[in-house]
């Protein structure tokens, strides 16, 4: 795997948050999605995670989810980065970022996105926890949203 390649929707790097807004006189809505690392899951304490992906097909499929979503709303922006390697408590993992005219379409192509990230491209998550134990997550099987 090329893990320590940079790509437009992967990266290793830490993930910086936007602090403005896109100059994009049209877009009256803006949807700001953060993925965090947090200290349990399924019932058992996590100490920190650890992301894989075969990068640049990984990147390809962000890429063409977001032009999907593009097809579908009225976008003025969109953006989704997804961080590999490893990622301690309270890191973010993906970030995914949305604006169009309204809100509604805003917050429906963000959901849309990051549904379709997590569900369809090949990044792999292993939990790590207190008791030294380790394993890869099962995915989103819990996810179930209308």
């Amino acid at each position: 795997m090329d893990t320590n390649i940079n790509y437009k929707h992967i990266t290793e790097e830490k993930l910086i948050l936007p602090s403005q807004f896109p100059p994009l006189p049209s877009m009256g809505g803006y949807v700001f999605f953060a993925g965090i690392v947090r200290d349990i899951n399924e019932g058992k304490q996590v100490t920190h995670l650890e992301y894989e992906a075969y990068s640049e097909l990984a990147n390809q499929m962000i890429e063409n989810i977001i032009q999907d979503a593009f097809k579908t709303w009225e976008l003025e922006f969109a953006e989704c980065i997804h961080r590999l390697g490893r990622l301690g408590l309270g890191d973010v993992a993906v970030i995914v970022n949305t604006g169009a005219v309204h809100r509604d379409e805003a917050y429906k192509a963000n959901r849309y996105i990051i549904d379709r990230v997590k569900h369809e491209v090949p990044i792999w998550k292993k939990e790590y926890y207190v008791d030294g134990s380790s394993e890869w997550s099962k995915g989103c099987a819990h996810d179930q949203h209308d």
